[in-house]
């Protein structure tokens, strides 16, 4: 029998116009009768999705149709911000592993109406792990861009307060929405809720906050994404990697792939006699968003001087100085 979630998903989806959403709801509907035994009454209600979707009337929304952002309101308001990123997978410089995960969890979802008539779920739990500027935040954008679905920012700040059992109220609030409005929800800075049980400066509260999420996360079974990133993946409750249906690791970039993405961000200037090679070596222990930062200083230096042409110590020097500037952030 369809959960009380469910039904009012139904119904928002419905009057929204998510035809997507919609078909994606009835379906998990169809699997959870399956689970149940009802084998008849998930056919058919499998049988009519597949219906609706042949006879989808004129102007209604495709799968392929950017699903419109409803925008959060009351209590919501505070904790999600709401946005449509433009940045695209192929914008990204990453490690050939990582891509190819990223991939896989696309390819599923982009297909998840075909998995959950099997009675299967696609992969929609990420943990993404790693040093700061490495990929982790712009990875959450670019899966939104690709579904074509909203993203919605959880905004710790307001998530997090000091009064017992408030916390976990206003996280069960996310979790609703990302019953009724199908997105990417994510959570950065995630080792803020998911720290170990048991740490020195523990208390109670913490404790309650992670259970919450530990159980929220296991029952959900909402249309969208969950990811959540964390530069400090040691200090997590080892409850919550079950929970996840993948954890990705981002690293530092290698010097083939700092290259690459020097090589992208500078692609409208001129470098005479660059050497792409020594110029990766050079970034070497930068962050992904240290070197876009430094192509960026290059780039300001040409505009002003009114040309169209960088060299190349320019761009070593730039390097040098995001290096400098990390020395001292880690002093």
């Amino acid at each position: 029998m369809a959960s009380a979630a469910q039904i009012k998903a139904l119904i928002k989806s419905h009057f929204g116009g998510d035809g997507d959403h919609f078909y994606s709801v009835a379906l998990q509907v169809a699997a959870n009768e399956a689970r149940s035994g009802h084998g008849k009454l998930a056919k058919e209600i499998r049988d009519l999705v597949d219906a609706a979707k042949h006879q989808q009337r004129p102007g209604a929304l495709s799968p392929s149709t950017p699903i419109p952002i409803h925008r959060p309101d009351g209590e919501l308001a505070h904790l999600l911000e709401a946005s449509y990123p433009k940045e695209r997978l192929n914008h990204m410089v990453l490690a050939p592993h990582v891509v190819e995960r990223l991939k896989r969890v696309i390819k599923e979802q982009r297909h998840q109406q075909r998995i959950l008539e099997h009675g299967l779920r696609p992969r929609r739990k990420l943990l993404l792990k790693g040093p700061p500027g490495t990929g982790k935040t712009m990875t959450a954008s670019v899966m939104a861009k690709e579904l074509g679905v909203p993203l919605f920012l959880v905004r710790l700040d307001a998530l997090i307060t000091k009064y017992m059992g408030e916390t976990a109220a206003k996280l069960r609030l996310v979790f609703e929405a990302m019953q009724s409005s199908r997105g990417v929800y994510f959570f950065d800075e995630f080792d803020a809720i998911g720290s170990q049980r048991g740490l020195a400066n523990d208390v109670g509260e913490v404790r309650r906050i992670l259970n919450s999420f530990l159980q929220m996360i296991e029952q959900d079974d909402s249309p969208g994404l969950i990811v959540a990133a964390t530069n400090h993946a040691e200090i997590l409750d080892h409850a919550l990697f079950r929970r996840f249906d993948d954890v990705i690791a981002y690293d530092l970039p290698s010097a083939e792939a700092a290259a690459r993405l020097m090589k992208s961000r500078l692609a409208g200037f001129s470098i005479p006699g660059v050497r792409w090679q020594a110029l990766g070596k050079a970034a070497h222990g930068l962050s992904h968003a240290d070197i876009a930062r430094a192509c960026a200083e290059a780039i300001k230096d040409a505009i002003m001087r009114d040309e169209k042409v960088i060299a190349m110590k320019e761009i070593r020097a730039m390097l040098e100085e995001r290096q400098i500037v990390g020395v001292i952030a880690n002093y």
